[in-house]
């Protein structure tokens, strides 16, 4: 019946006319509410790797380890997160938009450079100190979507030093 409705309502010829492309991209683009529920349970997952590792961070020899291979799944599955909401690529196109590039360099390098510091180094310290430096470079990130925030919060911070 759907068949039917389509040809007779001109649907089917408009739907011939499609590149091979647009109806791979039509057949796998979510809807809005997909999207919102991918986007929460990737951002719950994201929070639970980060706090199960917080909870790790306490057992003895393996401890930091754990912590730190949670907290960066945990920062990888919050960034991936916001890919549901407004899709792969353009997330990506704002990743490395002029406001943003920057501290994309810094969140991602620090994700890696705290991997490698854990197990290649074996300096903990230092992966310690590129964790910070992720949660840092994450918010610096995350506030470049709220308007004139980073501009509020450098006045801040020049108030503050005074």
């Amino acid at each position: 019946m759907d068949k039917l409705k389509s040809v007779l309502s001109g649907e089917e010829a408009r739907r011939d006319d499609r590149t091979v492309l647009e109806t791979v991209n039509e057949a796998s683009t979510l809807g809005w509410g997909t999207r919102v529920k991918g986007f929460i349970a990737c951002f719950v997952v994201g929070a639970g790797f980060t706090v199960l590792g917080v909870g790790m961070l306490w057992i003895p020899r393996i401890g930091l380890t754990i912590f730190i291979v949670f907290y960066t799944l945990g920062n990888i599955c919050a960034l991936g997160s916001t890919m549901f909401l407004m899709g792969p690529m353009k997330q990506l196109k704002r990743m490395c938009d002029k406001t943003r590039a920057l501290a994309t360099a810094i969140m991602i390098t620090c994700l890696v450079l705290t991997l490698c510091a854990a197990f290649w180094w074996k300096n903990f310290g230092l992966a310690l100190l590129f964790c910070i430096l992720q949660v840092l470079a994450f918010a610096w990130y995350s506030l470049s979507y709220i308007p004139f925030m980073r501009e509020a919060i450098l006045k801040l911070f020049a108030v503050c030093m005074k």
